[in-house]
């Protein structure tokens, strides 16, 4: 199992074997479309990556390709025609991958961005729609493979006559103006935004121990222990939360609770410890008024 480098930071099992990297299934669709994609346990066995159509022997870079649902990459003018090779009447199941016995078709009930792009791909041909349960095309539409993406070719700046530039008309001045208005206010709203939570992020920081790491592992003392729960607690929080403040009522209720039994408990205890048996002021005998006979 590993973790993928894409922003949805999933946890995969499948392996490009060509950029040697963990993906999921939304990099196979999106960054990965023709590269060869397996387990990583196939990998550890056999790290060599053949990318070719298994069907035609040539480069899968050179055609459009499509991936079925066990990872397998074709051209995809190879698989139409493979599958146009079978008999009219072969079932569903009858289709296969041509690499493994897996199911050409996708499940009804599979949630999965490669199932849908296959199926997306699979609904142009009449012999894979009577295998989803589509109704049939009047028209079969006709494959054709699209076109290469050419990089932009740098467009040549008209000549234009002179003092063309101050001939600008107007509303196009104040559709600019509006657009840098409300530009600067987004900005605005997201600076605002983030000064936010860089103060909630300061906060938090604050609340914390910052150990450095000479005193790391030191032994903390118990006014340390309290100080740091009575920052956490008395401190604003880093969200909104729900009965916050009777939380706080509540702790500051349970601390003088706590200290008036500490001080009638300390007051009871000097007072335990100040007999009258042994004070001089209650014994008869140093009193004048008070005649004892023994």
């Amino acid at each position: 199992m590993g973790l993928c480098k894409c922003s949805k930071r999933k946890v995969t099992n499948q392996f490009c074997f060509e950029h040697r990297v963990n993906v999921c299934e939304y990099c196979m669709v999106n960054n990965h479309p023709k590269c060869i994609v397996q387990s990583y346990l196939k990998w550890l066995e056999d790290s060599d990556c053949d990318p070719k159509c298994p069907l035609c022997k040539e480069d899968l870079k050179d055609h459009h390709c499509v991936r079925l649902t066990c990872y397998h990459v074709f051209h995809w003018s190879c698989l139409n025609a493979a599958a146009l090779q079978l008999p009219a009447n072969t079932a569903p199941a009858g289709y296969r991958c041509p690499c493994c016995p897996a199911p050409l078709f996708p499940p009804a009930n599979m949630v999965s961005p490669v199932a849908d792009v296959l199926r997306e791909q699979l609904q142009k041909v009449n012999w894979a729609r009577a295998g989803l349960g589509l109704p049939l095309l009047d028209t079969p539409a006709s494959f054709s493979e699209p076109p290469p993406v050419e990089p932009a070719a740098s467009v040549p700046t008209p000549t234009a006559t002179p003092h063309a530039w101050e001939q600008e008309p107007p509303a196009r001045k104040d559709s600019s103006v509006v657009q840098m208005e409300s530009g600067s206010a987004f900005h605005r709203e997201l600076s605002a935004a983030a000064a936010e939570n860089r103060r909630f992020l300061e906060e938090s920081r604050s609340l914390l121990d910052s150990d450095s790491s000479e005193n790391k592992y030191r032994r903390r003392s118990a006014l340390e222990w309290f100080q740091r729960w009575w920052r956490l607690m008395s401190g604003p929080p880093s969200r909104p939360r729900a009965g916050a403040i009777y939380r706080r009522y509540l702790m500051v209720l349970v601390l003088v609770v706590v200290a008036l039994v500490t001080f009638v408990s300390a007051m009871r205890w000097l007072a335990a410890g100040t007999s009258s048996d042994d004070d001089p002021m209650f014994d008869p005998h140093f009193n004048p008024n008070i005649h004892v006979r023994e």
